[in-house]
């Protein structure tokens, strides 16, 4: 399990963290400002009123800034490595 914390890694970011975990449909562990902790799987990201909010599947929305942090398991990678862009190896040939 990974735990990203929002005053860490700054809001933009953990916001992309969000974001992702929506587009792989993970269940995540929220942590809350509050001290206030749950589960479930977040539907999306969106800005109300200025305000940037997750909306989960079974929970109330959460605006981003009452969040401290979420858990969840690490994503697996979903692309091929480009061999192309594998770093050059020390032997040059002429």
């Amino acid at each position: 399990m990974s735990r990203y914390d929002r005053n860490e890694l700054g809001n933009c970011d953990f916001i992309d963290v969000l974001e992702e975990s929506v587009l792989m449909h993970t269940r995540v562990r929220v942590e809350l400002l509050d001290g206030t902790v749950f589960e479930d799987k977040i539907r999306d990201v969106v800005t109300r009123d200025g305000q940037e909010e997750v909306l989960f599947a079974s929970h109330e929305p959460v605006e981003v800034r009452d969040m401290a942090a979420i858990v969840r398991e690490p994503l697996p990678h979903t692309y091929q490595r480009d061999p192309r862009r594998e770093a050059p190896s020390g032997n040059r040939h002429p």
